[in-house]
């Protein structure tokens, strides 16, 4: 049976990822996350099994005692694409990744790895896996951009084990609660207009199109590359594309009471957004993945009723 680390397990995709592992009989999990007092990270822990829980410091200092591992799932960093302070990012999201990854090499521990749709900038060459498209706009993608390029030179060398890099474009889905600013747009949409009856939407949002891709989405990619063993930098998006205006209109469909307000978009976010993205799926699908993606308007139908449901009536 598979003894597994979890990095960020107590955090959104990570929480998840957990879920899953339970799903398929698997539960000796050690989590590696910083809870402190927060309570939504404690409520999250409740609903998984696993077998212990280490601070991120922790596991820093004691790294070589996880040797007889069969996993790694590294999905913890800093995800503030606001924090400009570049040495605490490239410390926090690159020098421990890196950590990480070499000491799975040196043991032999497969590991998969978040990176992130936000390398690519704003795609002036594409979303493709290639170093040509690659002009992250700010220091969290930068950081990532860094621990991909060292990725990319470790698949050029024989390794015994996998070594996979998820490129997770715009993921939403339950729960997000605990990440507070970050958390997805449909989140905040929910919120708003549960506790104002309207949502906000910038300036020109019918112009700013992502590709969102809901959990489940993700965890079918993790699922895949967990039960084969493939190695590999890997857009984890759609390819499809849609706008916040569009989302705006679909959960006004969902609560028709709903009013959408526009609002200036913020100077402090102009030369650090990404206002396009989409995933260019190409390499993920000649590996042999097949599983279809979920549509916008029935990712946020699913999670608006899981809100509903474990949010507002738990």
């Amino acid at each position: 049976m598979d003894k597994i680390v979890v990095t960020g397990g107590a955090g959104f995709i990570g929480s998840n990822i957990i879920k899953y592992l339970n799903s398929n009989a698997i539960s000796d999990i050690l989590i590696v996350d910083n809870i402190n007092d927060n309570i939504e990270k404690q409520k999250l822990l409740e609903k998984i099994k696993f077998k212990e829980i280490i601070t991120i410091e922790n596991f820093k200092k004691d790294l070589n005692n996880y040797k007889n591992v069969s996993h790694i799932f590294h999905q913890g960093a800093c995800s503030d694409t606001m924090n400009h302070d570049i040495n605490f990012m490239m410390k926090n999201n690159f020098e421990y990744s890196k950590n990480i990854l070499f000491h799975s090499l040196n043991n032999n521990i497969n590991f998969l790895f978040a990176s992130s749709g936000s390398v690519y900038g704003e795609g002036s060459n594409g979303f493709k896996e290639k170093r040509e498209c690659e002009a992250p706009l700010n220091i969290y993608a930068k950081s990532k951009l860094e621990m991909d390029l060292i990725i990319r030179d470790v698949l050029c060398q024989k390794i015994s084990s996998q070594v996979v890099s998820l490129r997770y474009f715009n993921v939403y889905g339950y729960p997000e609660i605990h990440k507070g600013r970050m958390a997805s747009v449909p989140f905040h949409f929910f919120n708003q207009f549960k506790q104002i009856g309207r949502i906000k939407i910038f300036e020109g949002s019918e112009n700013f199109k992502r590709d969102f891709i809901y959990i489940d989405d993700i965890l079918n990619i993790i699922d895949y590359f967990y039960k084969n063993k493939i190695s590999g930098i890997y857009n984890a998006g759609t390819g499809k594309v849609n706008s916040f205006q569009k989302m705006a209109m679909v959960t006004r469909k969902l609560y028709p009471d709903v009013n959408i307000e526009v609002i200036p978009f913020p100077e402090n976010l102009k030369k650090h957004y990404q206002k396009f993205t989409q995933a260019d799926t190409s390499q993920l699908f000649s590996t042999g993945f097949s599983e279809p993606f979920t549509t916008l308007e029935e990712g946020l139908e699913n999670y608006y009723y899981l809100l509903e449901e474990k949010h507002y009536n738990s």
